[in-house]
């Protein structure tokens, strides 16, 4: 297929879409049409076997995807499954010699349109009906959000309001961009990339999230009153800091000054601010100790139905406390929820701002 011309917030950018023999669909997204043709792809069936149940006591969902175990798991380079197909004939997801930005359907995926209806069960359960795909940030198989460079930053941004368009139109309530970055945090895959899950329910914490919103919680004032200690960057709209309230040492968020429910609601300036803050908060996570840091990423912008008072924010959660000391979830943090914090946000703030 030809690749379509796009005008984004800040850019003007092409989208080719690719049929993949299984089922899935592969967008490659660059700053230049597309062309060439494929070379070998995977065949075999994608499983859609997951579903969802309902944990009566802590009231939210989990999802059971029992294929996934057998999910790629640190391959070797030569089997990296996140590169462009190479001239020795290994079969790789992106089955083209070059590509700038990919968003494909994930082979193992915890949500799938076509998830079939659970067997009938004495608790609650609802088909894992969604959608699970990977981002490829570059063809390049080693770098970070900091290496990439602002022109690839910004690129990958209007892929993610490309997708939040797509698949609130394909009926998801809630979508969710993210990255998990270091074996630490349990990435199977070095190659550097995030996902995009589509959810058939809006999760716990966003419902709580949007109750607050629209209850009139108003973030940019109560940070504004937290005064300049916790601030870390500014860029075009937005400003990286660490919250208070932080559950992990050295968790920062970055944040619109004005009021948006989500980067599809950005303006040109607003992109290239974010572009900026995702590239410089990585890169302080990887001065601080001096290696690089292992971290969960996640946009949290509102639900597809929503009141319209949702703030976006991206939201990083570093899991070192200190140089060769990671952050694990003790017992009274998986019990309780409640955080026990080693690192005063104040404290994190300052050693960011001053790396």
């Amino acid at each position: 297929m030809q690749a379509e011309c796009l005008r984004g917030r800040a850019i003007q950018y092409y989208r080719r879409r690719h049929e993949k023999p299984d089922g899935r669909a592969l967008l490659l997204y660059g700053y230049e049409p597309h062309s060439g043709e494929s070379g070998p792809e995977f065949e075999d069936p994608v499983s859609s076997g997951s579903e969802m149940r309902f944990h009566p006591l802590r009231q939210e969902w989990a999802l059971y995807s029992p294929h996934r175990q057998n999910r790629t798991f640190q391959p070797s380079k030569a089997a990296n499954p996140l590169a462009p197909a190479t001239q020795d004939g290994a079969i790789t997801e992106i089955p083209f010699s070059d590509f700038e930005l990919a968003v494909f359907g994930n082979r193992f995926p915890s949500l799938h349109p076509e998830a079939p209806d659970p067997a009938a069960a004495s608790w609650k359960t609802q088909p894992a009906r969604g959608d699970a795909e990977v981002v490829v940030y570059s063809p390049e198989d080693t770098g970070s959000l900091a290496t990439i460079g602002q022109d690839r930053r910004i690129l990958l941004i209007e892929a993610m309001i490309d997708r939040y368009q797509h698949h609130f139109e394909a009926g998801a309530a809630y979508v969710l961009p993210f990255e998990n970055r270091g074996e630490a945090v349990g990435v199977t895959l070095s190659h550097p990339h995030g996902q995009i899950y589509a959810f058939p329910v809006v999760p716990e914490p966003q419902v709580k999230a949007e109750a607050a919103f629209a209850a009139g919680y108003d973030l940019e004032a109560d940070r504004q009153s937290w005064g300049k200690d916790f601030a870390i960057a500014e860029a075009g709209g937005l400003q990286s800091w660490c919250p208070p309230f932080a559950r992990f040492p050295y968790e920062v968020w970055i944040s619109t000054r004005a009021r948006r429910a989500g980067p599809w609601e950005f303006s040109s300036e607003d992109v290239e601010g974010l572009a900026t803050l995702l590239g410089d908060t990585v890169a302080r996570y990887d001065r601080l100790f001096e290696q690089p840091m292992p971290y969960m990423m996640s946009f949290q912008a509102a639900p597809a139905d929503t009141s319209g008072a949702f703030q976006f924010t991206v939201q990083f959660y570093p899991i070192m406390r200190a140089a060769g000391r990671l952050k694990y979830l003790a017992g009274v943090e998986q019990a309780t929820g409640i955080f026990t914090v080693d690192v005063d946000p104040k404290a994190a703030a300052k050693a960011l701002r001053d790396t």
